[in-house]
């Protein structure tokens, strides 16, 4: 039999100043939830995911601390929620390359793929709405933490699957592990062009970091990389022409 009195019984039931505070303010600003998730997204994008506190997020964001977990959880739960927002990018990306005729006797095709593969990204990180999503790609995510491991898995390792397999129709001489790692390579292109803000220092000012327009010299430089690493075997010689005997004169 309890013992609670009921004094002590409705001051259990009743929220807490925080909660009851943080309440109030939702109900007055009903974006609260996105701007949390903006905010993450920046400060993990300049700063990483570790060295980010949930109250430096709440801060970015105006909100109070306490409507950070009430939306998105722990910090590794708000870091994934990020990436489940912009799942539609991956989804771009695999459209596109569902676009392309993987015929691996064109010419053509690889650059289609890799124009796939780089386009949707590159688009992003020139928007105001997606450069700091492109920046924690391209920072994050080549980290071995827990937190960017998960990531991968359930977000980019079937992208990355798809864009093999379909490197590996028309690379066919090469074996699974080559173009795999071929893939990588293109990946740490991608990254270097999204992240670098060195490239301005090292052009003297005539380039800006993520430019758009470089878009052509990044495919270009994929596809002779691949083409060069991974090239067709050359065929079989073909019988060398005799000369034609002369005849001596009489």
């Amino acid at each position: 039999m309890s013992t609670r009195t009921p004094t002590a019984k409705r001051r259990a039931a009743r929220p807490s100043a925080s909660s009851a505070a943080a309440v109030a303010i939702e109900t007055a600003r009903p974006d609260r939830k996105q701007a949390i998730l903006l905010a993450a997204e920046k400060l993990f994008a300049q700063h990483g995911y570790h060295a980010v506190t949930i109250r430096q997020i709440a801060e970015e964001a105006g909100v109070p601390l306490a409507l950070v977990g009430y939306y998105h959880g722990q910090k590794h739960e708000l870091f994934h929620a990020i990436f489940e927002h912009w799942a539609h990018s991956i989804e771009a990306r695999l459209a596109g390359l569902a676009a392309v005729n993987l015929d691996p006797d064109d010419a053509r095709t690889l650059p289609r793929i890799i124009e796939a593969f780089i386009a949707p990204v590159l688009a992003l990180r020139a928007s105001s709405e997606g450069e700091y999503y492109a920046l924690l790609v391209a920072r994050e995510l080549a980290n071995t933490t827990e937190e960017a491991d998960r990531v991968l898995r359930a977000y980019f390792d079937p992208l990355a699957e798809a864009f093999i397999d379909a490197l590996h129709l028309v690379l066919p001489h090469a074996t699974r592990g080559e173009v795999a790692w071929g893939y990588q390579f293109a990946l740490g292109a991608l990254m270097n062009h999204l992240n670098s803000s060195r490239i301005a220092r090292l052009s003297r000012g005539e380039n800006a970091p993520g430019d758009p327009a470089m878009a052509p010299m990044l495919v270009n430089f994929i596809v002779g990389g691949l083409r060069h690493a991974l090239p067709r075997p050359k065929s079989a010689k073909s019988p060398q022409k005799k000369a034609p005997l002369r005849r001596e004169k009489p």
